[in-house]
């Protein structure tokens, strides 16, 4: 396979099941932990390595490294692996994406931007989603009629905090996640809920919807992170899919459909006692605002990531403040309104949205 994003948590956890299931690793392509790259390297001999910066090349234990977005496109194209494990975080993650599939390859995709930005112009029956959230629901699907899709939310960093201390909330708080530890970004986007909007623009794209067949999408916050979605079919049973949080069952899903072996334990409801439920309130999680129009309307989601991605990193930078991002994303998503026809429509906006941020 080829791993793009091999240094995060989703990275790791793949090659954990690569390992055990005795999957060749032909590319590995990571960002900045050379230390931990070096180690991957080492136990899992890959042929070709891309890493994000050409000053790292000479720390990197292996002749063959390469840097740059470019190349990571390039070693797909010639690689030989059938499938693109993609947990690139970002937009810098679409275009491997469409050159995955450009070259006839499955993708096993954990990138959310490359369906949230560009899902129209996407084959999604060559993707296995690996998000927890849409395999529930790919795992939960039946051949009856479906009326609601649910996916859940933690309810992030700041489910618990009175409201009025949000505007004074700062990036070490946001990374104060209540049940894992994920990357910067996808921990300030959980705070924020914009992570779980993305994953509704996502399984709109993964499994219809809309004006087609009148599937609603919709959240909830389930605090345990037990549940990860429920399923509403037309003759009012719902089912929902239980699991402990624990991201190689997906992975190892989408390495081999077939999967008959035990990857995690189950879940002894009698040790979990009870469970608990909420909504996701838009005076707590102001981007919750557009949810519904964005959902009418999936193409105007590379307006949103890149509105997401730009306030992101100006609050990183202390520019603005935590409340700010939700404002940023709403005031770039009402002023903006054209939406992109084709793929190069989509880098164009992205582009454009950035530079009026």
């Amino acid at each position: 396979m080829v791993l793009l994003g091999s240094t995060g948590s989703i990275g790791v956890n793949t090659l954990e099941v690569a390992k055990k299931f005795n999957i060749k690793i032909e590319v590995l392509v990571a960002g900045k932990n050379i230390k931990l790259l070096n180690e991957q390297i080492k136990t899992h001999n890959p042929k070709v390595v891309v890493i994000s910066n050409e000053d790292d090349i000479k720390n990197v234990n292996h002749k063959n490294v390469f840097a740059g977005s470019e190349n990571i496109v390039r070693v797909i194209e010639d690689s030989e692996s059938d499938l693109v494990v993609n947990a690139l975080v970002g937009f810098l993650g679409l275009a491997p994406t469409l050159s995955a599939l450009a070259s006839g390859k499955r993708v096993a995709l954990a990138n959310k931007e490359s369906l949230v930005a560009c899902g129209n112009f996407i084959d999604t029956s060559k993707i296995q989603p690996i998000d927890s959230e849409h395999f529930g629901l790919w795992y939960l699907m039946q051949d009856r009629k479906i009326d609601k899709m649910i996916i859940t939310a933690s309810g992030g960093a700041f489910r618990d905090w009175d409201i009025d201390k949000l505007k004074n909330a700062t990036l070490k708080d946001t990374q104060k996640h209540p049940n894992w530890s994920m990357g910067q970004k996808i921990t300030i986007d959980s705070a924020t809920m914009v992570n779980k909007m993305f994953e509704l623009i996502e399984a709109r794209w993964l499994f219809g919807g809309g004006e087609d067949n009148n599937i609603v999408f919709d959240a909830i916050i389930e605090t345990k992170s037990l549940i990860h979605a429920l399923i509403n079919f037309k003759d009012g049973s719902t089912t929902a899919h239980f699991a402990h949080a624990n991201m190689q069952l997906p992975i190892a899903y989408a390495l081999d459909k077939k999967m008959d072996e035990n990857i995690l334990k189950h879940v002894d409801l009698l040790k979990v006692g009870g469970l608990e439920f909420r909504d996701i309130l838009k005076e707590r999680y102001p981007v919750w605002e557009i949810k519904e129009d964005l959902l009418k309307n999936p193409n105007m989601g590379v307006v949103v990531n890149a509105a997401n991605e730009v306030a992101i990193q100006k609050f990183i930078n202390k520019e603005i403040k935590f409340m700010d991002i939700s404002k940023t994303i709403i005031k770039a998503y009402e002023k903006y309104t054209q939406m992109p026809n084709s793929v190069d429509e989509v880098f164009a906006i992205d582009k454009e949205i950035r530079e009026s941020i």
